[in-house]
């Protein structure tokens, strides 16, 4: 074992102690005698979920009774909100008609994005406690659906004044990321601020503290595409997004991923098989058969990219240095090389893989790949062309951290285009 590698060991170790001891302690200090101010169901999972635990000590820089505070906090919150039993026959209807507050869309980094309409928010004394279970609604439902992945919250200003802004219910969305979700912020961003309200945010700086003071950025109408793709942003921001809110269904019943790996399928939806490839009627000319056919398992090993020549994924241009596929799916419009999974290893020439798409028609066909992990991979081109009995090649790159294994090639969507 090399040196980085016993410090690796040492510190999975001393982790591991610290979420024993901060379980520990809260059954012997919390617990003990106000075991009915928790839902059982949080202790439950406290008691096996090593990344709850690990979630708090983290966002308390490993200080067990910072992070043994927190969780008492955020126990007693879900306890008194009912966290675990909201549901939308729960929360009034109007405010999900409303369209305030949404999931929807990723920013570039492919975070789910949170959106708040401050236009639409009324200060209301009747109504803040409702507002507060509908903020926790959409957390636990995103914690649940993509549990440890984190969000970018887009607080959206455009034709706001101060009588849309309640400083209770802000500084109670600030604590959700503070106290009740821990790790679960990317960022805060705060879009087209009228003037006015500058003094009324530099307060909300203040309530986010120095570990997360950081993730709180102001962007103009034209600076938020630095942080999100046009496709993502409403017209006003300068984007292309069609999206008009409506209810029913929740808009985040269909899941969309960023312009790099197209679609997610809704969990409502039927997932594709691995290796699935599907073919639909969606170009120009009518292409009306649809063919679902799933190849056969291959494992393999392929020579990783030692090359960021073609890292574009240019059409038609094999990338240099990578070994074609040792195997390939035979589909009735392109041939897919490897048949099925991609493998990567842990060094920085190891992070990208190839896909050849061979066009097998007489025809030119247009084609779009996605994957349902954007925070993990991008797919590069995405969306493009074959003309008939040429190749395209597909980068698809590790995008942050490393991956033990393998890109599962989930869908193709391919149309002939006569």
């Amino acid at each position: 074992m090399n040196m980085a590698e016993l410090e690796q060991h040492e510190g999975a170790q001393d982790l591991d102690k610290k979420i024993e001891e901060t379980r520990l302690r809260f059954k012997n200090e919390y617990l003990q005698d106000s075991a009915e101010k928790y839902d059982s169901r949080d202790v439950d999972r406290l008691e096996k979920d090593d990344a709850l635990v690990e979630g708090y000590l983290t966002w308390r820089i490993y200080v067990v009774d910072d992070a043994l505070k927190m969780i008492d906090d955020s126990f007693q919150w879900r306890k008194e909100y009912g966290v675990n039993d909201l549901s939308e026959s729960i929360i009034p209807r109007w405010m999900f008609e409303t369209g305030a507050v949404y999931l929807h869309g990723y920013d570039k980094e492919g975070n789910k994005l949170f959106w708040f309409k401050v236009k639409l928010h009324v200060k209301d004394a009747k109504t803040i406690v409702d507002k507060k279970k509908y903020v926790a609604f959409w957390l636990e439902r995103y914690a649940k659906k993509e549990p440890g992945m984190p969000l970018t919250v887009v607080f959206d200003m455009a034709d706001s004044g101060l009588s849309n802004i309640d400083m209770d219910f802000v500084k109670y969305i600030i604590n959700c990321f503070k106290v009740y979700y821990p790790k679960f912020l990317s960022k805060m961003i705060i879009v087209d601020m009228p003037w006015i309200m500058n003094a009324a945010w530099k307060i909300v700086k203040s309530w986010l503290g120095p570990e997360a003071i950081s993730k709180l950025k102001f962007a103009s109408r034209t600076e938020i595409q630095s942080f999100i793709d046009p496709e993502y942003l409403p017209s006003h921001m300068g984007g292309t997004d069609p999206f008009k809110y409506s209810y029913p269904p929740l808009p985040d019943d269909d899941f969309h991923t960023p312009s790099d790996n197209g679609p997610i399928m809704s969990e409502d939806e039927p997932e594709s098989k691995e290796g699935e490839l599907e073919v639909k009627d969606n170009l120009e000319s009518s292409f009306n058969s649809e063919i679902a056919v799933k190849p056969k398992k291959v494992n393999f090993m392929e020579e990783s990219l030692r090359s960021e020549d073609n890292d574009k994924g240019e059409p038609s241009t094999r990338t240099k240095g990578a070994r074609k596929p040792l195997t390939t799916f035979k589909g009735p419009l392109l041939d897919v090389s490897p048949a099925e999974e991609l493998s990567f290893g842990s060094g920085e020439l190891e992070k990208k893989s190839l896909i050849i798409l061979s066009n097998v028609t007489k025809n030119q066909v247009a084609f779009k790949v996605r994957t349902t992990a954007p925070e993990k991979y991008r797919v590069k081109p995405s969306s493009s062309t074959c003309e008939a009995g040429a190749s395209v090649d597909i980068v698809v790159s590790l995008h942050g951290g490393t991956a033990l294994k393998l890109f599962t090639l989930c869908s193709f969507t391919a149309a002939s285009k006569h």
